[in-house]
């Protein structure tokens, strides 16, 4: 450095140069205009920042407490010992919420410990771990990220911000979505204490294995409630979260079994658990695993996807009923599928069960099962074109090509995928295309025949505790229920509700009115048939319900009326009737004689002829079956209350013992003695429509009333050979389900009613009998009456005197046959009852004699004998008797013999 008077000079030149001056003026300027630029820049980011800050928060969901909690929960269904039988679950519903005092405490340790060790300490944001995954990303240039988001925040993502998923790999949609997930963590906790927001996560995530929350992730994996979870199942479920796929301690046991052991670790370092806790949990290390293996293993051949008949049922209840309540069809599937319900059924587990064996039991149907097949194909031709054949296509191409009596029925599974065969080769080959299976998709149902279905109500109560829809493997939820959508002929079992109930209700009739069994025609001129050869002649209302008798059925129809047996069917909860309706041009009802044997424009379903008889059983009151007695929300609150249901008194008390009397002994002695099991009574109506396409048994106990249907799908006609009974499965499963279901209860007995009485009456004539001569004829007999219908006339039916031999009514004074004795007088019947109150006899000059109750005298009189060829007409006469009577006593063994047991 120059320090002399010449560097002095020249340092001063310098500084005060002009040009100088003005370059550190530029420079400084310069630099005031770049600071200014750099405030300026900062201002604007900060403001920007602030404002775009302020907009994501403005833009974060209004969320209400209530609203912090995982929606969509499955609806459990429990029988009536409050066992769970089944849930109903939507897409992301399968979730059951818990309370606070059902979770373990090392439960919610084991979640704080592995996700948000800091959890009881921030205020729903982890500061430090935001630093900490901040280092790491920046540390491992991005390649590593580890999660930051707080318990709080989790939760807010399992239910404010569900479609956290779709974000993919847009960073500002992230960015956004943490800033307010921070922002509503720091007001929850304001709001909501620590353990209610844990409470709420460990019902909210995803646990794997289409489980949402701990509860249905503990039954899934250790099938049992998360209260009795271990520490080593704890640790085992809260290792699943952070990622439920790589995780899963079913597909990926040996992952989680890593992260299992970094819980147990940090649960040890935080103090939530002792060393020998610990020490115990590692132990159980392998054991742990292989439980929830072998749980998987019970649990995939135990559960079912198609659910069972009886909660399909309940399902359909629910709904109805919760549209009758006011809600809307779309809210009610809604709630049931996804509202976390809880039904209580009317189920009865034991019961159920034995029912369901014996319709398993191959030992209750004929040995050669037949298979009702269900089959559609679709074929695409070259060009693109789907061509679609149904069942009935394939039906009417084997009928026109092979087999005109083609039913879809075969003898084996092999006989029907052969017909499968031949249908697609001919039907690809119409189109034109290779048979190759790229070229047609189709769809194969086997169903085993005949089928059958079952319904058992305690009528009491109207609770229904067991139903069967049909035998086999259920291929589905919501098929095809036999016991409660599918309508078939009752046959003879609405002889005893149709005709016979409403008669003795109301029609003033008696169990001891007498009908006579001969040829009648219905009103359009239709002969009445009976399902046995011949005719029985007169016979009481209580002998036509034993042994299930069509024509007086019809005459007691006839009588009160088909409009009366039609009002009593609808007071007995049939919904399946009609009093008109037009189909194809034709208009149908079921107001008509043909109403007393079952003869109906659709039909009935066991569920509801069930519920029908089950009011007789019930002294006369009818109780609206139910299969659930409450619906409660998630909460315990009562949504539907079915614990007291509908009842009304469809026949008096004393009409209800009588019929049940008069069923007693269609168990006993009538056609329905295969249902007999004895110790404890029985009173019950056997059933079968025409060509046996229906068989029933529907019956009851002091206890349960059952009803069981069989039949095939297609309503073909049933086999009854010897060989291959198919007629007889309905009383079969009957008795073999009610025998052990009584097993253990006390042999009871019907009660009678007060306002019966019993009467001596005639049983042809229903009426008092004459002493020494209706005895005499063995036709005395003790039947029991409501109070004030005790007949009060005396028996007109029988006589006693001179007869005609020929003409077997009484002799006119010059009868040349006549004989002193006693004999029947023609029933004298209602009026109405045209084409049976008469008998046509043929006279000896050829003419015909109508005779009723008012011809009292045979024709054999001075205009007879007045005839000169009288002796050879009389000889002739004679002739005929012998003839007459030998074809009588031929025909009465012949008839013995073919009626054998009756199942009418």
């Amino acid at each position: 450095m120059n320090y002399g008077k010449k560097g002095i000079r020249a340092k001063q030149k310098a500084l005060n140069s002009k040009s100088a001056k003005w370059g550190r003026k530029i420079i400084l300027t310069c630099f005031k205009v770049v600071l200014i630029a750099i405030a300026a820049v900062g201002i604007f980011g900060v403001s920007a920042g602030i404002g775009a800050f302020r907009g994501i928060l403005a833009d974060t969901p209004t969320v209400r407490l209530s609203g912090v909690i995982a929606s969509g929960e499955a609806t459990i269904v429990y029988d009536c010992e409050g066992n769970e039988i089944d849930q109903y679950v939507s897409t992301n519903s399968n979730r059951i919420e818990v309370d606070m005092d059902e979770v373990p405490e090392h439960l919610g340790q084991a979640f704080v410990a592995i996700e948000d060790e800091r959890f009881y300490q921030h205020n729903g944001i982890d500061v430090k771990g935001i630093l900490r995954a901040a280092y790491q990303f920046v540390k491992t240039g991005g390649q590593e990220a580890q999660g930051a988001s707080t318990i709080t925040q989790q939760l807010l993502k399992n239910t404010i911000f569900t479609d956290w998923t779709s974000e993919g790999d847009n960073v500002i949609k992230k960015v956004k979505r943490k800033i307010q997930e921070q922002y509503l963590a720091l007001e929850i906790t304001k709001q909501l204490s620590k353990d209610e927001v844990l409470l709420r996560y460990m019902n909210a995530i995803n646990l794997g294995q289409n489980t949402l929350g701990v509860e249905a992730a503990s039954l899934r994996y250790f099938g049992k409630s998360c209260s009795d979870l271990t520490l080593s199942e704890c640790a085992v479920i809260a290792s699943i979260t952070q990622n439920p796929s790589r995780y899963n301690p079913i597909r990926h046991p040996e992952n989680n079994a890593q992260r299992r052991q970094r819980c147990l670790d940090k649960m040890l370092e935080l103090g939530f658990i002792t060393q020998a806790e610990y020490d115990e949990a590692v132990a159980d290390t392998e054991a742990v695993y292989e439980r929830i293996g072998l749980y998987d293993t019970d649990y995939r051949e135990s559960s079912t996807t198609s659910g069972s008949y009886f909660s399909d049922a309940v399902y359909e209840q629910v709904k109805e009923d919760l549209v009758k309540a006011g809600y809307s069809e779309t809210l009610a599937e809604s709630m049931l599928t996804s509202g976390g319900l809880r039904i209580e059924s009317t189920m009865d587990p034991a019961i159920q069960a034995i029912a369901d064996e014996e319709f398993a039991n191959p030992d209750n149907y004929p040995e050669n099962v037949k298979w009702y097949l269900t089959y559609a194909l679709t074929i695409t031709t070259p060009d693109g074109e789907k061509h679609n054949f149904s069942k009935e296509n394939m039906m009417s191409w084997f009928k026109e090509n092979q087999d005109s009596k083609f039913n879809l029925i075969f003898s084996s599974q092999d006989e029907a995928n052969e017909a499968i065969a031949t249908y697609r080769s001919a039907m690809l080959a119409d189109l034109g295309v290779e048979d190759s299976e790229d070229n047609y998709e189709e769809s194969i149902s086997m169903t085993p025949q005949p089928q059958a279905a079952m319904a058992i109500e305690d009528q009491s109560t109207g609770y229904v505790v067991a139903i069967v829809g049909g035998r086999g493997a259920k291929e589905g939820r919501r098929t095809l229920n036999r016991a409660t959508n599918a309508v078939r002929s009752p046959g003879s079992t609405f002889k005893v509700l149709a005709a016979f109930a409403p008669a003795l209700d109301s029609a003033g009739q008696t169990l001891a009115t007498p009908y006579l069994d001969a040829p009648f025609n219905y009103a359009d001129g239709r002969p009445v048939s009976n399902w046995y050869s011949g005719y029985r002649g007169i016979n009481s209302i209580r002998k036509a319900i034993e042994q299930s008798l069509n024509i007086i059925a019809v005459k007691t129809q006839t009588v009160i009326t088909p409009q009366l047996g039609y009002d009593y069917l609808l007071n007995f909860g049939f919904t399946t009737l009609t009093d008109g309706v037009e189909i194809n041009g034709e208009v149908f009802s079921d107001v008509n004689q043909t109403l007393a044997l079952g003869g109906l424009t659709y039909g009935v379903t066991p569920y509801e002829l069930n519920a029908a008889y089950a009011a007789i059983a019930n002294n006369g009151l009818y109780v609206e079956p139910k299969l659930y007695t409450r619906v409660t929300d998630s909460d315990g609150n009562v949504i539907l209350d079915n614990t007291n249901p509908t009842t009304r008194q469809v026949i008096k008390e004393t009409t209800a013992f009588l019929l049940t009397d008069a069923m007693v002994d269609v168990v006993t002695t009538g056609t329905g003695t295969r249902c007999n099991f004895g110790g404890v009574a029985i009173a019950g109506k056997t059933g079968t429509s025409t060509d046996y396409h229906d068989v029933w048994f529907t019956g009851f106990t002091p206890y349960y009333t059952c009803t069981t249907w069989a039949g095939y799908d297609n309503n073909i006609g049933m086999s009854t050979s010897s060989s291959n009974n198919e007629s007889a499965v309905a009383r079969t499963l009957w008795r073999a389900v009610m025998e052990r279901v009584h097993e253990n209860l006390p042999n009871e007995q019907f009660s009678i009613p007060s306002g019966i009485v019993q009467a001596q009456v005639c049983s042809k004539s229903g009426k008092l009998p004459i002493p020494g001569l209706c005895d005499s004829q063995g036709c005395v007999v003790t039947e029991y009456f409501a109070e004030g219908t005790v007949p009060t006339e005396s028996c007109d039916i029988h006589y006693q005197g001179d007869i005609c031999d020929y003409d077997q009514v009484p002799a006119s004074p010059d009868c040349p046959f006549k004989y002193t004795g006693v004999m029947e007088l023609p029933l004298q019947e209602d009026p109405s009852l045209v084409s049976g109150s008469s008998t046509i006899t043929t006279n000896p000059d050829g003419t015909q004699t109508t005779t009723n109750s008012t011809t009292t005298h045979c024709q054999h009189d001075a205009t007879f004998f007045a005839n000169p060829d009288y002796e050879t007409v009389i000889n002739q006469q004679r002739w005929e008797i012998d003839q007459r009577n030998a074809a009588a006593i031929a025909a009465q063994q012949q008839q013995q013999a073919a009626e054998g047991e009756g199942g009418q």
